[in-house]
């Protein structure tokens, strides 16, 4: 059967369409237009939302957890990712990347062989529990242990490792090739020789976690690294004298990069200057959200440990440890700390990181022969509904 949605405007998100009706059917998006220019089928059911706006389901590449799970828990407790996944759709995210965070070996080997069986189980189609909508993972995200004991935030130190060409195999073995994404320190011995191999393989490589000077980050970039994670945290500091890799990373249009807008990890004038360097087509908004997003205050999981949280801060000795933040919060934050529009910030959420994750044909616009995901928004960017494959 074929479903039409209708509202009062429709973001691409890259331009704006009035009073618009976008056709579904089978999961993917048939047709968009105008009331006025598109024929709606006689037998097609009618949603219409007459005062929201319909846009693209959100895509988050980098969170660790929600609704009190964590996604390493995967290979633990099946629940978990429903869990994780049921918290994100309600707040408009309809694809995103799992992200693990460094542990042991084995604990690693264990979640990245959950993490990719739950993957390739769900090649872009819905997840459906007990009627319940849920984002779908795009692929994973691996964050750590590949990163500078210098900059690395809460990862634990013992299981930090030098990059190396047989561990990474293991590890992409375990995970049967869903590994999407890797952040990696530039500067680490062996690091050029493995970024080179996952970017062979397709994956996106990803700078963070790192002490890197510019000379080693423009290695990276030569050797295949195209991104850039949660800017400005845990890197070395930009120095008027020694850019470092903020440096390039800002200046240098080869890289895409991400940032976390909730206030605590950036201040807002610093997301305006990311903002204006990185461009509109270049920036990226992630949660690095953890197992207390959607909870109320007390300890929560990252990974093997646990975090105390408390007024939406993500805390452990004193450092901060992900977020509480969700997809539609950082848009709103963003609206307001940089005075964009709800068109211009969209962007941020939607086609940029498809574009990063090579899924731009499928996800993170609204057009025919994409993925029926849309999220459903008031003016302010409030989610009103979540249409993940056409199911609503």
């Amino acid at each position: 059967m074929t479903t039409a949605i209708t509202a009062a405007a429709l973001f691409t998100p890259l331009e704006q369409v009035k009073d618009p009706v976008v056709l579904i059917e089978d999961g993917l998006i048939s047709a968009v237009g105008t009331k006025g220019d598109l024929r709606i089928p006689a037998t097609a059911r009618v949603v219409d939302f007459p005062d929201a706006i319909l846009a693209p389901g959100f895509i988050d590449i980098h969170i660790h957890g929600g609704a009190g799970f964590d996604v390493m828990q995967a290979a633990d407790d099946t629940s978990a990712l429903a869990a994780i996944e049921s918290l994100m759709a309600r707040h408009g995210v309809t694809s995103y990347c799992p992200t693990t965070v460094t542990a042991g070996i084995d604990q690693t080997l264990a979640s990245l062989g959950a993490l990719g069986k739950a993957v390739r189980h769900n090649p872009g189609t819905t997840q459906n529990l007990n009627g319940v909508i849920r984002a779908c993972p795009l692929g994973i995200h691996l964050e750590g242990p590949f990163i500078s004991t210098e900059k690395c935030g809460v990862h634990p130190l013992a299981e930090i490792q030098p990059p190396s060409l047989e561990l990474f195999e293991r590890f992409w073995q375990a995970a049967e090739g869903a590994i999407k994404m890797m952040t990696i320190a530039p500067e680490l011995p062996g690091a050029e020789v493995l970024i080179r191999a996952a970017a062979s393989r397709g994956m996106r490589v990803s700078v963070g976690h790192s002490n890197a000077d510019a000379a080693a980050t423009k290695a990276a970039a030569m050797a295949g690294a195209t991104h850039a994670t949660h800017t400005f945290n845990a890197m070395r500091p930009l120095d008027h004298r020694d850019p470092g890799i903020l440096g390039v990373v800002l200046s240098d249009p080869h890289f895409t990069a991400d940032i976390i807008a909730d206030g605590f990890h950036v201040a807002p004038d610093v997301i305006k200057l990311f903002l204006a360097a990185k461009g509109a087509e270049r920036a990226l908004l992630i949660t690095d959200a953890i197992s207390a997003t959607g909870m109320p205050d007390g300890r929560y999981r990252l990974g093997t440990f646990e975090v105390e949280v408390a007024g939406g801060k993500c805390l452990l000795a004193g450092k901060l440890a992900g977020s509480a933040l969700t997809m539609d919060r950082a848009l709103r934050n963003v609206m307001n700390f940089a005075s964009l529009s709800l068109l211009d910030t969209l962007r941020l959420a939607t086609i940029n990181p498809a574009r990063v994750l090579g899924v731009d044909d499928r996800k993170g616009s609204l057009a025919a022969g994409k993925d029926a995901d849309i999220v459903v928004l008031t003016p302010q960017g409030e989610v009103v509904k979540t249409i993940v494959r056409g199911r609503i």
